[in-house]
């Protein structure tokens, strides 16, 4: 996780995890040779234009195992997951600058890119 979220100290990392947890946050990961290589964070959430989905908040595969399918064959576990437990979309969001993560998500696992997500500090 410290290779994608490179802002977060241990402590806050903790912190947050926590508080995510009690909101049904839960962490997936593909192991090589007993050693984790990829994890994923994610959540079963329901809104109106998603229905019943699962939200991947987390992606990430160790620098020195991209590009092996690791991370494609979490996702494929994660989508499993959440169609046996009533999903009808995985949705997730990916840096405007991460190309390469983009061409994954629409041309190896056929992701659209429908709509463009905002935030503000407050």
């Amino acid at each position: 996780m410290s290779q994608l979220r490179t802002d977060l100290t241990e402590e806050t990392y903790l912190e947050l995890l926590k508080e995510m947890r009690e909101d049904g946050y839960r962490l997936f990961g593909c192991y090589h040779d007993r050693q984790l290589v990829s994890l994923a964070g994610v959540s079963l959430k329901t809104n109106f234009y998603s229905k019943r989905h699962v939200f991947i908040y987390d992606l990430v595969t160790d620098a020195a195992h991209r590009s092996s399918g690791y991370g494609e064959k979490l996702l494929d576990f994660i989508h499993q997951w959440a169609k046996r437990n009533g999903a009808v979309y995985a949705a997730l969001e990916s840096g405007i600058q991460r190309n390469a993560a983009h061409r994954f998500y629409e041309e190896r696992l056929d992701y659209d890119k429908w709509c463009y997500s905002f935030r503000k500090l407050l």
